[in-house]
């Protein structure tokens, strides 16, 4: 049974990882290069309009980029194939986790994997960890004004809980107390509102913004929806090829 789960997610993960990477490289990367190039000259008025720029250093690193003791800046991969090898590796990674989360929360409700039935537990993975979360913080671009990191994720995992536990309620219990608590749960994180960021002198265009946020979930739904479908093929090709095995061997 585990080696079937495993072996289902890691085809499901990686379907879902190729389709996503593809979308992600051909509808946000261009935005996200825009956002940067507006984030570079934002960055060149504000060193401009002071008159000792050039005089400043980090508290912790001398003129050559360099921290404490000679160590390098942070590491990031340089633009071009390098970056989009690693945001493909980070798109599988994340893939194969979901599907693994996917499968385990249709065999725990007891739910035998199908395509159907993966697509509408994939269609609630992406209602409860991006459509939710989304509603109170879009997806961003580089160069917007947001919260502390760490407010922000407070938020973004009580908002997941509170919508899966939610989805749960409504949708496998179905009685009329535990459909109306699912919905108090699935409102209640926006009840209390996000941790949003209301002054900033971001010159980003909202229009690139809200873009960038639509195409985001677009493909998030688009993956999540692939994962689900893949994983139910999968489960069941490697439960005959199982059996075709067995067969050959009697």
């Amino acid at each position: 049974m585990i080696i079937r789960l495993v072996s289902a997610a890691l085809v499901a993960g990686f379907l879902a990882a190729v389709v996503a990477t593809g979308l992600q490289f051909a509808l946000t990367s261009p935005l996200i290069l825009k956002a940067e190039v507006f984030e570079a000259q934002a960055g060149k008025q504000a060193s401009l309009s002071s008159p000792f720029a050039h005089l400043i250093v980090p508290a912790h690193g001398d003129a050559h980029g360099h921290g404490e003791g000679g160590a390098a800046e942070a590491w990031q991969p340089a633009p071009g194939l390098e970056r989009m090898a690693y945001t493909g590796l980070a798109t599988l990674v994340g893939g194969v986790g979901y599907a693994l989360l996917l499968g385990a929360v249709m065999l725990a409700l007891k739910r035998v994997p199908s395509p159907e039935t993966g697509l509408a537990f994939g269609l609630a993975g992406f209602l409860t960890v991006a459509l939710a979360p989304a509603m109170g913080l879009p997806p961003e671009l580089p160069g917007m004004a947001s919260a502390e990191l760490g407010v922000r994720q407070a938020w973004w995992v009580m908002t997941v809980a509170a919508t899966g536990l939610g989805l749960y309620l409504i949708a496998v219990r179905r009685v009329p107390l535990t459909i109306a608590g699912g919905l108090v749960l699935i409102v209640a994180p926006h009840l209390a509102g996000a941790p949003l960021v209301v002054d900033s002198d971001s010159k980003l265009p909202a229009a690139l913004a809200a873009q960038f946020a639509a195409r985001s979930l677009g493909i998030s739904l688009v993956f999540w929806a692939v994962i689900g479908l893949a994983y139910g093929w999968a489960w069941n090709l490697f439960a005959d090829k199982a059996v075709s095995g067995g067969r050959s061997h009697a």
